[in-house]
């Protein structure tokens, strides 16, 4: 099976402008094709999973991925899927945040002399006058058009900025810049971005008279069809410091029933013979699946001895007596202690489980809150130094996990 067909196969291709000369391209190990990449944290998300792979299994195909750094798109802010206006942040910020990104891809993407290019740009947009974008590129988009286009639809109910209505023309410059002066003949991205990408296949006919396709990457939903990669409200991310490899573990091992085969054959690359096989298992046999779901994307992200201990604390959490070493664990001091005691509102924050004494007051009274396996409702719930030097397994919800210990 060449690899367009895999593609297909593992549902990952959602929208495409012209099927057979993708085909050709990937295929054939023709294509030049560029993911686009705003920093809007110092830390990649489980958001970004899909393209990180889609370049690589792109890449193990022959094809050569660019990497493109959103470090002007970013001052302006993508509208797509939004009823809001993203925060403004500094150029200070944006490049920290580049950097990060780079360390994080490079466990997926190889880099180097004919291999991926990652690009900034910045390098290309922050330097170009605005009479001059106005007259090389304003003249190709219709205002009519642009107003249409699905990534505006939810931010025009609560107002639309002008500098949000400039997204679509800078990153159709982008392909266009790209692929006058890097080769650059494919775009790919996320389906929300499939208006955006049409303004640049139309930028690049209208200019140069030539056809560089675009194709959009099935968005990753659970059963309800909510975007998938987010937890309590919060994102999950790459970085260990932002989400620790047991959370990150822990994520995939409870996603839904109905969601753990399309994850497998979308994020991982196992065989998808060995995927088909796993979709006839019932009952308990689910549960393997998601714990090899789990594992083969922390192993991706963290590496083979991360996914090892992230698997066997999770496994300890179902068995008595389990060994919870490597459990997410928070080091309390004597200093932490008020007359041998520790408060549960003090403990949520102090193990980071709530961010104050407030948030873990809600999260006792609405009965989100295990300790060794006996719910605490309770706000006044003190626990002493002996139990702490023992060691305290905090439950928050149905699936986050930490440890406590003096």
């Amino acid at each position: 099976m060449q690899i367009f067909e895999e593609l297909q196969a593992r549902g990952l291709i959602a929208q495409t402008t012209d099927e057979g000369h993708l085909r050709d391209l990937f295929n054939n190990g023709k294509a030049v094709f560029y993911i686009g990449f705003d920093c809007t944290a110092d830390s990649l998300t489980a958001g970004h999973f899909m393209a990180l792979t889609m370049m690589k299994r792109l890449q193990m195909a022959g094809n050569k991925p660019i990497a493109l750094i959103g470090g002007a798109t970013t001052m302006i802010g993508d509208p797509s899927g939004r009823t809001d206006m993203r925060p403004m942040l500094t150029r200070e910020d944006i490049d920290h945040n580049a950097e990060c990104f780079r360390r994080q891809m490079e466990k997926f993407i190889d880099f180097g002399e004919g291999k991926a290019i990652m690009l900034n740009n910045a390098d290309w947009l922050c330097d170009i006058g605005y009479i001059e974008i106005l007259r090389e590129v304003g003249a190709c988009f219709s205002v009519n058009n642009m107003l249409r286009a699905d990534c505006y639809k939810q931010r025009m109910e609560k107002g639309l900025s002008f500098l949000e209505f400039n997204y679509m023309i800078m990153q159709s410059y982008d392909f266009y810049h790209m692929y006058k002066h890097n080769g650059c003949n494919v775009q790919v991205g996320g389906d929300d971005q499939w208006s955006n990408m049409l303004g640049g296949t139309e930028l690049i006919r209208r200019k140069l008279s030539k056809d560089a396709p675009a194709m959009t990457i099935t968005l990753l939903t659970d059963s309800q069809g909510k975007k998938m990669g987010k937890t309590a409200g919060n994102a999950v991310w790459l970085d260990p410091n932002k989400t620790s490899p047991f959370d990150f573990y822990q994520y995939w091992r409870n996603v839904d029933d109905g969601s753990v085969i399309k994850c497998l054959r979308m994020l991982t690359f196992l065989p998808l013979e060995q995927i088909d096989e796993m979709a006839h298992w019932k009952d308990s046999q689910i549960n393997q699946a998601k714990e090899i779901l789990a594992f083969e994307l922390t192993r991706m992200v963290h590496g083979e001895e991360e996914a090892n201990k992230a698997q066997e604390g999770a496994r300890a959490l179902f068995s008595v007596g389990g060994n919870t070493a490597n459990m997410p664990t928070t080091q309390l001091a004597e200093s932490d202690l008020t007359d041998g005691v520790v408060g549960v509102l003090d403990l949520l924050v102090k193990t980071g489980l709530a961010s104050s004494k407030g948030e873990g007051r809600r999260l006792v009274q609405q009965g989100g809150v295990t300790v060794n396996e006996e719910k605490v409702s309770d706000i006044s719930a003190n626990f002493t130094e002996s139990q702490l030097k023992e060691g305290l397994v905090i439950k928050k919800g149905k699936k986050v996990f930490h440890k406590a210990v003096l």
